[in-house]
C-alpha cells in the first residue's frame, strides 16, 4: 500500500450516486416485501380463518424465488440492468395493487402473488450484478456489506412496523403502501442509475439451455464458485432456530415476547457482525477467515441446546448471527468470480439454491423437532452445520490458493 494510503470507508461508498440510487431500490424492495408479508397473512387469515391457507399464503411469497431466481436470473444478463429493474418495479407495483383490492378471490390472490415474487428474482439478480459495475476493490466489499445490513435492519423493522400499519389502515391499505414502495423504485432506478448495455445479449439461437442446467454447469464447473456457494449453503442448519423459537421458549419457560427476542437475536448479531468484519478486518484476512468461519457458525447451537436460560440463550443465537456474517465476504468473492457475462445467471441460481437450503433446513428442523424434542433438533444442527462446512472449506482454501497463484503468475 502506497504511503499515505487509506482505506475506503462508507463514506466513500454512499459518495458514489449510483450505489445510492441502487441501494435505495434495495430498501424499497425489501421494505415493500417484509410489509406486504405481514399484510398478506393478515388478509388470509381474515378472508379463511384457516391457519393452513395463512400459511400457504406466506409460503408463497418465499417459495417463487427457487423458480424465479433459476429459470430467470438469466434475464439479468440478456437484457440492460437499469431497464429490466425498471421493468420489474413498475410490474410489482401493479400487480400489489390488484391484490390490495377488496374482494379478490382467493385463488386469484395466490396467483397474483406467486407472480409478484417470481418478478423480483430476475430483479434481485440484476440489483447484485449491477454491484461490482458501480464499485470497485474495497469500496466493492463494503458495498455489499451495505446492502447486507440494510436488508438485516429493514427487516428488523418492517415486521413489527407491518404489523402496526395493518392494525391502523388494515390490510388493504398496507398492501397499497407497498404497491407504492415498488413504484418508487422505478423512477429512482431510471433517473439514479446509468444506462449499460446487456452483458450478454442473446442473438439468434441463443436460446441456450434452460437457466437451471446453464447456472448450475457454471458453479459445478467452477471450485471457487462450488466452494463458496457450498459456504453459504451451511445457512440451512443455522436458520432451523427460527422456526423452532416458539417451541424453545415454551421449554425455558417463557412467553410471546421472548418469542419475538430470540427471533431478532441471530438478524441484530449478523448486523453487529457484518460491521465489525468490513470495518476493522482487512479484505485479505476476511477471505483467510471465510471457511472457519463458516465451519463454526452453526456451533453455538449445541451450548444453547443445553437450556442455559434465556438471557445466555439470547447471547448464543446472537452469536449464530454474527459469525454468519461470513456470507459477506461469501456473497462478495461469488459475485467478483462469477464471469461478467453470466453473473446475472450464477447469482439467481445460487440464490434460489440458497432459499431452497434454508427452507429444506427449516422443515427437517421442524420434523426432527417432532421426533426427537427442541433442544436435540437444535444440537443436531449445530454439529451437523460445523461437520458439513468442513469439506467446503478445505475446498475454499485450495481454490483461494490457486486464484492468488494465477493472479501473481508472470503475464496474470
Amino acid at each position: 500500500m502506497a504511503v499515505g494510503a487509506r482505506r475506503a470507508s462508507h463514506g466513500d461508498v454512499f459518495g458514489t450516486g449510483e450505489f445510492t440510487a441502487l441501494w435505495c431500490t434495495v430498501a424499497l424492495s425489501r421494505g415493500g416485501s417484509q410489509l406486504a408479508r405481514v399484510a398478506l397473512a393478515v388478509l388470509a387469515f381474515q378472508r379463511t380463518g384457516s391457519p393452513a391457507v395463512t400459511a400457504l399464503v406466506y409460503a408463497l411469497t418465499l417459495l417463487p424465488a427457487i423458480v424465479g431466481g433459476s429459470l430467470l436470473g438469466r434475464l439479468a444478463d440478456r437484457f440492460p440492468h437499469r431497464d429490466l429493474l425498471v421493468v420489474c418495479a413498475w410490474s410489482r407495483a401493479g400487480l400489489v395493487a390488484l391484490i390490495a383490492v377488496p374482494g379478490i378471490p382467493l385463488p386469484v390472490l395466490c396467483g397474483l402473488v406467486f407472480v409478484v415474487q417470481v418478478i423480483e428474482s430476475p430483479a434481485k439478480a440484476a440489483q447484485m450484478a449491477l454491484l461490482p459495475e458501480i464499485l470497485t476493490g474495497e469500496t466493492y466489499s463494503l458495498g455489499v456489506a451495505a446492502v447486507t445490513l440494510t436488508t438485516q435492519i429493514v427487516t428488523l423493522v418492517a415486521f413489527p412496523l407491518g404489523g402496526v400499519l395493518v392494525g391502523l389502515l388494515g390490510p388493504n391499505c398496507t398492501l397499497m403502501l407497498t404497491a407504492a414502495a415498488f413504484a418508487a423504485m422505478a423512477p429512482v432506478t431510471r433517473f439514479g442509475l446509468r444506462h449499460r448495455p446487456a452483458t450478454s445479449p442473446s442473438g439468434p439461437g441463443e436460446t441456450g439451455s434452460p437457466g437451471r442446467r446453464g447456472g448450475g454447469r457454471l458453479i459445478l464447473g467452477s471450485p471457487p464458485l462450488r466452494s463458496l456457494l457450498a459456504l453459504a449453503l451451511l445457512a440451512g442448519f443455522y436458520v432451523i432456530p427460527e422456526v423452532l423459537a416458539a417451541p424453545y421458549a415454551a421449554e425455558l419457560g417463557r412467553g410471546t415476547t421472548a418469542v419475538g427476542l430470540l427471533m431478532a437475536a441471530m438478524p441484530v448479531g449478523n448486523v453487529v457482525g457484518v460491521f465489525l468484519l468490513t470495518r476493522f478486518v482487512p479484505a485479505g484476512v476476511r477471505l483467510r477467515w471465510l471457511g472457519p468461519l463458516a465451519v463454526v457458525s452453526a456451533l453455538p447451537l449445541v451450548f444453547s441446546a443445553m437450556l442455559p436460560g434465556f438471557v445466555p440463550s439470547l447471547l448464543l443465537w446472537g452469536l449464530v448471527g454474527l459469525l454468519s456474517a461470513y456470507q459477506v465476504t461469501a456473497n462478495t468473492e461469488f459475485t467478483r468470480i462469477a464471469p461478467r457475462e453470466r453473473r446475472g445467471e450464477a447469482l439467481g441460481m445460487a440464490s434460489s439454491l440458497l432459499v431452497a437450503g434454508q427452507g429444506a433446513g427449516m422443515l427437517l428442523g421442524g420434523l426432527l423437532a417432532d421426533g426427537v424434542g427442541v433442544s436435540s433438533t437444535l444440537a443436531i444442527a449445530g454439529v451437523a452445520g460445523c461437520l458439513a462446512g468442513i469439506p467446503p472449506a478445505l475446498g475454499w482454501r485450495r481454490a483461494r490458493q490457486e486464484l492468488l497463484g494465477e493472479m501473481y503468475a508472470p503475464g496474470g
